[in-house]
């Protein structure tokens, strides 16, 4: 179904309560009309009366930029040319000149451009899934993951456990930050360091020989350079 963006009283005052003309009319007069209160707090009673003229399809716009505003008054129907201003008893007293004929202009206006911008919105995405090819469209979602452009492999000490986590993302730069913040929850532990075993040399890396007489005891090796004791 195509949503026709320059939509009538018709569409927006039919029965039909899933028509989406209707629902986003509604929608985007009860926003406006928000707007409106916060604008002019001290109007409130006139914007709420405002609604219910444009809701009722009091408001008509003219070619000339102006809205002729019907308005009911002791059983009888008036209407009011409205730009920025208005031919009613209440405008020259209403706060700024804010009657509730030029507010339901301004609402009615304004939520008529709003509601065309989101039909035209609903239109373009009903196209666009209307031209995907019928396999497609019907096909049922995969729930495997694609491969991501950047990965990485990384073993932590996890309660006295190595433990591989593997970390991926769609960018590089925020990848290695989040790299960074995990090696920062697990430091590195270093291996104590073992106490060399009695009689190793530590200068050329070799197990010495033990030697014991009435002088004493030590331990040596022979180098190149002649006899080492491990000093």
């Amino acid at each position: 179904m195509t949503i026709v963006a320059q939509f009538s009283w018709d569409d927006i005052a039919s029965a039909d309560f899933g028509n989406p003309t209707r629902t986003v009319w509604r929608t985007a007069v009860a926003e406006i009309a928000d707007k409106a209160k916060a604008t002019l707090p001290q109007c409130n009673g006139r914007v709420e009366k405002a609604v219910a003229i444009v809701l009722n399809g009091d408001v008509e716009l003219l070619p000339d930029g102006k809205a002729k505003v019907a308005s009911q008054s002791n059983g009888s129907t008036k209407y009011f040319l409205v730009n920025g201003t208005c031919e009613c008893p209440d405008y020259a007293k209403a706060p700024q000149h804010f009657c509730k004929h030029r507010i339901a202009f301004g609402i009615h206006k304004r939520a008529y451009t709003l509601a065309k911008q989101r039909l035209d919105q609903l239109d373009r995405a009903q196209q666009s899934t209307s031209e995907l090819p019928t396999e497609q469209a019907q096909a049922e979602p995969v729930s495997t993951l694609p491969e991501a452009p950047a990965s990485c492999n990384v073993h932590v000490m996890l309660a006295g456990r190595q433990v591989q986590v593997t970390l991926r993302d769609s960018d590089e730069q925020r990848l290695l930050e989040r790299l960074e913040r995990l090696l920062q929850r697990f430091p590195l532990v270093e291996e104590s360091r073992k106490e060399p075993s009695p009689g190793w040399c530590s200068t050329h890396g070799v197990q010495m020989k033990h030697k014991h007489s009435e002088k004493g005891s030590w331990w040596f090796h022979k180098t190149a350079e002649g006899w080492c004791h491990g000093k």
